[in-house]
């Protein structure tokens, strides 16, 4: 099937949601972030999200306008006769405002509604408009199959929210497909990137933003890191999105800075960085990656935790979400014969091998935040250097590439079957299979790697392919110049749709509107294919 209409219950939830999503309005001819009132009760303007659900737990975000205690409520139907009541933090300005409950002991396999009311924290019995949600539990059992979406790229390039073309449409399009959850595969918010009030559009034409101080430079302090987040609340599209589809989030590099790496420091000649040691900035940035999404991983208003977790689904399948910034080495030529620490840092690597060698899930779909085979340079001046795990050298594994080698042959020897790769970064989308009879390298099994992205951002060429690991690409649209803006087209998510009954993946690469553009059907069970 291809396409699932929203249920009666579901399309009640976001009439709910818009309804309350309605308040954040933006002051007229300002084309500011809205001003918080300090009188009255507690307000949660930016709408409501879930995250990381499983079958027996999900994660409930909110960000109320002053501080507030976080009351959910939950229930098997909408009208929420007998709801249960799970307490949550108090929301104060060490978090933003931003809070975070845990919801335990749910029923599987079952749709969940939800609403959340902010108390006020003098008098409990002064309680905000409730705000609304829906989220279904993973099923123990195959029953009903599993349908996910996933992309990347927000908001970049200087391409922001356009009310001209009515905002993030795309995830409208996204959520007529009523998906089980949304795999955010990476640059969720671009924190180097400022939103100007207009830009020229090619042959003629404006593009209008709405616009925030926060995003009128970019990001180095926590303050504004924060406001990064809050920027892409702003759209009605993605606040109806968020309360009808679960996300698991991961980030990549524009969350905290352009091709980042640890210990890296910049450049006195970038003169927009006051701030020059980019560990200082990361560390703003993941906590407020942490404060803005429902991340199982990483507590609200902390600096520890971590990105990379592995989240089951059901026997049908298991999401392993990796952070290919946190742990990788600095960006270079990449033509090393030894790399220890790789893309993904030893202790990640030898995590995820014993979690894929754990699983007994049909169908292991490896969320990377960077492609494998594609050439992502980094820009820098005489030897090029590079940004992802290809450097263009076709033959044997060299620098990051042999951490890759290394994760690649353990898939193959310990015979784990069904391991999917999809990815985003590159602002096009496409489709590679990697066989051993094309590659330089051969001791593993063939695979997929899917590519889809940017959500609202600039649209960029087809990268160039290394030919290490053998790839082809299979389809492909990307334009054939850099940086077309949203309202030139190449808009891109991806489906993954799994059948209950005979287990096979259905891949789907669609347009902006939901147009499919190629599909691809994976059989279960086969070592490579």
């Amino acid at each position: 099937m291809s396409d699932r209409p929203l249920s009666p219950a579901r399309r009640s939830v976001l009439r709910g949601s818009l309804a309350a999503s309605a308040a954040l309005a933006l002051p007229a001819g300002s084309g500011g972030a809205p001003a918080f009132a300090l009188s009255g009760r507690p307000r949660a303007e930016w709408g409501v999200q879930s995250g990381d659900v499983t079958c027996g737990s999900a994660l409930v975000w909110v960000r109320s306008d002053r501080p507030a205690r976080m009351i959910v409520e939950t229930s098997a139907t909408e009208s929420f006769r007998n709801p249960r009541r799970w307490h949550g933090p108090l929301l104060g300005t060490d978090t933003d405002f931003t809070g975070t409950t845990r919801l335990r002991e749910l029923p599987s396999g079952r749709q969940v509604h939800y609403r959340v009311l902010l108390a006020d924290p003098d008098d409990p019995r002064r309680t905000g408009e409730p705000v609304t949600g829906t989220f279904r539990t993973v099923p123990v059992h195959r029953r009903g199959g599993v349908r996910f979406l996933w992309s990347g790229d927000l908001a970049g390039q200087g391409w922001g929210i356009n009310p001209d073309l009515g905002g993030y449409r795309v995830y409208d399009a996204m959520a007529r497909l009523d998906p089980d959850f949304f795999l955010f595969s990476g640059d969720t918010v671009y924190a180097d990137g400022p939103i100007a009030a207009t830009a020229a559009l090619p042959g003629g034409g404006t593009w209008r933003n709405v616009t925030t101080e926060e995003k009128a430079k970019v990001a180095e302090t926590l303050a504004e890191y924060r406001g990064n987040f809050r920027y892409n609340l702003l759209d009605g599209n993605l606040r109806r999105f968020n309360a009808q589809v679960p996300t698991i989030a991961q980030w990549d590099d524009h969350e905290v800075r352009n091709n980042w790496y640890p210990g890296q420091v910049i450049a006195d000649t970038d003169t927009r960085y006051t701030e020059k040691s980019v560990d200082v900035l990361a560390a703003r940035a993941r906590r407020a990656f942490g404060e803005y999404f429902p991340v199982s991983t990483l507590r609200p208003g902390a600096h520890e935790g971590r990105v990379y977790r592995v989240l089951r689904q059901g026997p049908l399948l298991d999401v392993f979400v990796l952070d290919m910034r946190t742990y990788r080495n600095a960006n270079s030529p990449d033509g090393q014969t030894a790399d220890p620490r790789g893309i993904l840092g030893r202790e990640q690597l030898e995590w995820l091998k014993r979690e894929l060698s754990r699983s007994r899930a049909v169908w292991k779909v490896i969320a990377a935040d960077m492609p494998v085979g594609l050439v992502v340079p980094d820009g820098q001046e005489g030897r090029p250097h590079f940004e992802a795990i290809a450097q263009g050298d076709p033959g044997a594994p060299l620098g990051r590439e042999l951490q890759i080698a290394e994760l690649l042959r353990f898939v193959k020897h310990r015979r784990i079957t069904g391991t999917v790769w999809l990815t985003a970064d590159v602002h096009h989308t496409s489709a590679q299979h990697y066989q051993p009879s094309r590659a330089a390298f051969t001791d593993f099994e063939p695979f997929w790697e899917f590519v889809s992205g940017p959500l609202n951002a600039g649209a960029f060429p087809a990268s160039a392919l290394d030919g290490t690991f053998g790839p082809e690409r299979v389809f492909v649209k990307a334009p054939a110049v850099a940086n077309v803006s949203p309202a030139g087209g190449y808009q891109f998510f991806g489906e993954v749709d799994i059948d209950a009954d005979s287990a096979e993946l259905t891949v789907r690469l669609r347009e902006q509107d939901g147009t499919v553009l190629f599909t691809k059907v994976l059989r279960p069970g086969l070592v490579g294919q």
